[in-house]
């Protein structure tokens, strides 16, 4: 991992190409920086941690490794055609481990459900739970095929310039049931509500409340099906550095610790950046990897703003945000799994809680990761490295974490302890939480969302920020707040689209 910031070599220096300017270190910007320079820019990226990453942030303390946000790969060839591109392997820089069993799911009441590729054991698994509902497991797996074909295949890298680029879709979106919702699609083929609940919960992982995201986000279960579950020996900051190392082999440079301020506009066109030390940095064209939210209220100035005005930006709808309990202990889980989702009593009224009265219910739902049971590396011999998060809602609810964390963090200890690691409280032996104050504070997220707009049909494709800004002349989204969202596949999808609407740098020279 890159600690302070990676420089250009002396020939860089000296580099005649058109210079691309990138707001923000995480997979969406770092994927830009690696397409841009093959596009033929000087590409510069702005980051302002102290490393590359943005969510993918690496924490290290006493011996242990904390990836701090994205922990699963689910589609891998987004990743290895990044190397490609710079005429590199990625199996030569990262190791990608599949996992499987995918994960565990386990209910409030203590059944457990087990998600994995073997189609033969996903239907044991369907009829122990109700063998009436195998047949509905058959076709909801055909249908998630379908819309994934169409949703990812076909539109997860086609640009959405104009409505009639959303409105050539509505064929797709009609036969597709997308208006309808996950949770309402995945009824029509289950009748137990512990399946619909294990076969809907999937828009949480990019921010979404399955009672409300399109089906279209049914496409989940197979694209994991097709590409499997995969984990990054090491932490998923070796994927963070290796594509630090293409940029910079690509005489691009990564400069930590510098904040941007503004977008610097000329005439309705960007033209470069101000940083927050005062400096300014000219380029051809600015790709913002930064929430899109945040890029519309802070970085674009207001006169340079038609659409997505402040009033527009408050209106919209942001997802949920996270708490996040980073801890190691001094003692071996072997009985957990890698991924272990622990349900609470309620789902309905717990993601109402969250979502709409964005209130801190007493209950949680939670995603344990114990990522060394696939790489003990990542702490010390004999040792546990976990992380455990909670969905919780985003700062339009008025909590004050700095009073709330540590009683919720408890709870949380207390609720893991009675259920999946006994004696917890005695073995843990170092912690760090992260709260919705971090994501605003430390990773500019709007309203401290943990996923920029909430992944709802009307505010999907066309009606999310484009990816070409509709705004501002060579200013450029990618990230989880464009289109196609937010998710390792949804923001490196959101880089390729790049490639299809800014232009080549031969335009500049």
């Amino acid at each position: 991992m890159l600690t302070l910031q990676q420089r250009p070599t002396r020939l860089a220096i000296f580099d005649s190409r058109p210079r691309a300017i990138v707001i923000g270190s995480g997979f969406g910007g770092l994927a830009a920086g690696v397409r841009l320079s093959a596009r033929g820019y000087r590409v510069t990226i702005f980051e302002k941690l102290d490393a590359p990453g943005g969510r993918a942030y690496v924490h290290r303390q006493d011996g242990f490794t904390f990836d701090a946000g994205p922990t699963i790969v689910t589609a891998p060839f987004l990743f290895e055609e990044l190397w490609t591109l710079c005429g590199r392997r990625m199996k030569d820089d990262v190791n990608l481990r599949p996992i499987d069993p995918f994960y565990q799911i386990r209910f409030d009441n203590g059944d457990v459900f087990t998600m994995s590729a073997d189609e033969a054991a996903m239907r044991a698994e369907v009829a122990r739970f109700d063998a009436r509902d195998v047949s509905g497991f058959e076709r909801f797996m055909k249908r998630s095929e379908a819309i994934y074909r169409i949703g990812f295949e076909e539109l997860g890298d086609a640009p959405f310039s104009s409505f009639a680029d959303m409105a050539r879709i509505a064929g797709h979106l009609a036969r597709l049931e997308g208006h309808r919702s996950v949770y309402s699609l995945v009824s029509k083929y289950f009748r137990d509500e512990r399946l619909r609940t294990v076969f809907s919960f999937h828009p949480l992982l990019i921010g979404g409340n399955p009672f409300r995201a399109s089906a279209i986000y049914c496409l989940i279960p197979f694209l994991e099906k097709r590409w499997g579950v995969h984990f990054a020996m090491g932490g998923t900051g070796k994927l963070v550095a290796g594509l630090a190392s293409l940029i910079a082999s690509q005489g691009g440079e990564i400069r930590c610790r510098e904040e941007v301020e503004t977008i610097v506009v000329e005439d309705g066109v960007a033209k470069g950046v101000a940083l927050a030390s005062g400096e300014i940095v000219r380029a051809s064209v600015v790709v913002s990897n930064a929430d899109s939210a945040w890029t519309y209220r802070h970085l674009v100035p207001t006169a340079s703003r038609r659409r997505w005005t402040d009033r527009k930006i408050d209106a919209a709808r942001y997802s949920m945000s996270l708490f996040v309990w980073y801890f190691g202990v001094d003692r071996r889980y072997e009985d957990v799994a890698h991924h272990t989702i622990l349900l609470g009593p309620r789902y309905r009224e717990l993601l109402r809680d969250i979502f709409d009265r964005k209130r801190l219910a007493s209950d949680f739902s939670l995603y344990l990761h114990r990522p060394t049971a696939t790489d003990p590396s990542l702490a010390p011999e004999g040792s546990d490295a976990f992380y455990v998060l909670s969905p919780v809602p985003n700062l339009q609810g008025g909590q004050d974490w700095q009073v709330e964390a540590e009683r919720y963090r408890t709870a949380i200890e207390q609720s893991l302890e009675a259920t999946v690691l006994p004696d917890l409280s005695r073995h843990i032996v170092t912690s760090r939480i992260a709260t919705p104050l971090d994501f605003q504070e430390q990773l500019n997220a709007y309203r401290g969302a943990g996923f920029g707009l909430e992944p709802t049909l009307t505010q999907s494709a066309w009606f999310r920020p484009h990816n070409a800004s509709e705004d501002v002349r060579n200013l450029f989204l990618v990230g989880a707040g464009t289109h196609p969202g937010a998710g390792l596949p949804g923001v490196l999808s959101s880089a390729r689209v790049l490639d299809k609407v800014a232009p080549h740098a031969s335009v500049f020279v």
